[in-house]
């Protein structure tokens, strides 16, 4: 009998210096999207975020409080390529899971967060990964 188990790891990203901020959680729901998003704002409370997200339910919540600091921008449905989180989530998988068989979640979830440990030590990679020119060009007008 095969039994699949979950992680799941969220991820918010700055295009203007490859800070990476990191969270894994059990599900995803309102309840860890509000989590995640008190920690981001949590660790940059100097800053004005705004944070891109696709069209999944537990983005769209209304149950969502959003911290002081923080706006979301809802991305066109469909459209994963505009989300430049997508391409950290691409590299992680080829870099770090490429092949790979754990046994069991709790495995997986420790190579899962030193290999994203190491991804957010790494600004400018990570940089190099999610600062297209079209989303630097338009911040900049």
């Amino acid at each position: 009998m095969i039994t699949q188990e979950y992680v799941y790891a969220y991820a918010a990203v700055s295009i203007a210096d490859g800070e990476l901020d990191t969270l894994i959680l059990p599900q995803v729901n309102s309840h860890c999207m509000q989590l995640f998003l008190d920690e981001v704002a949590s660790r940059h409370p100097n800053d004005r975020i705004i944070l891109a997200l696709d069209g999944a339910g537990w983005h769209r919540s209304h149950t969502l409080k959003l911290p002081h600091n923080l706006r979301l921008l809802m991305l066109p449905p469909y459209s994963p390529e505009l989300n430049p989180v997508e391409n950290l989530w691409d590299e992680l998988r080829e870099k770090s899971f490429h092949n790979r068989v754990f046994d069991s979640l709790d495995a997986l979830e420790n190579h899962l967060e030193a290999a994203m440990r190491d991804m957010e030590k790494d600004r400018e990679c990570v940089q190099s990964i999610v600062a297209w020119p079209w989303i630097i060009n338009s911040l900049m007008k």
